[in-house]
């Protein structure tokens, strides 16, 4: 038995060239590698809707204002810088606990500011706000 050796040129390749393929494949790699950092990874979370566009107003707030002076008032009311946290303190006690919006004169010394600060924190007032005048075109 003789096996003969031929040569047939009509016969279709049935080999698929890879080597595109790889080029492509690389190609995308690199792409995803660079691109990778720059996606932010968040969890995605459905938030309610308001049905109200507006922002709403705390209706508890107090507001502690700071005159030229250094003079202490609570809601229109002048306090001593000594009966200040006991007031601030009786105020903390309260369900829900009110915010506190302090209003210092801008010729005030910032000291004054910050003791009106610190005794609100002593007092227990944990939402402290600063109110100012907007820019005036």
């Amino acid at each position: 038995m003789a096996f003969e050796a031929h040569e047939d040129s009509d016969e279709v390749v049935s080999e698929i060239n890879i080597t595109p393929l790889v080029d492509v494949m690389l190609v995308l790699l690199i792409i995803f590698i660079i691109t990778m950092p720059v996606i932010q990874h968040t969890v995605k979370v459905a938030l309610p809707r308001a049905s109200s566009s507006r922002d709403q107003t705390p209706t508890d707030k107090l507001q502690l204002s700071v005159d030229a002076q250094g003079q202490f008032y609570l809601d229109q009311q002048a306090v001593s810088a000594d009966a200040l946290q006991e007031r601030l303190r009786a105020q903390a006690a309260r369900e829900p606990q009110p915010q506190l919006y302090i209003r210092g004169d801008k010729n005030v010394p910032y000291e004054r500011v910050a003791q009106a600060m610190t005794a609100a924190q002593r007092a227990g007032l944990s939402r402290i706000g600063f109110v100012t005048e907007g820019q005036r075109p």
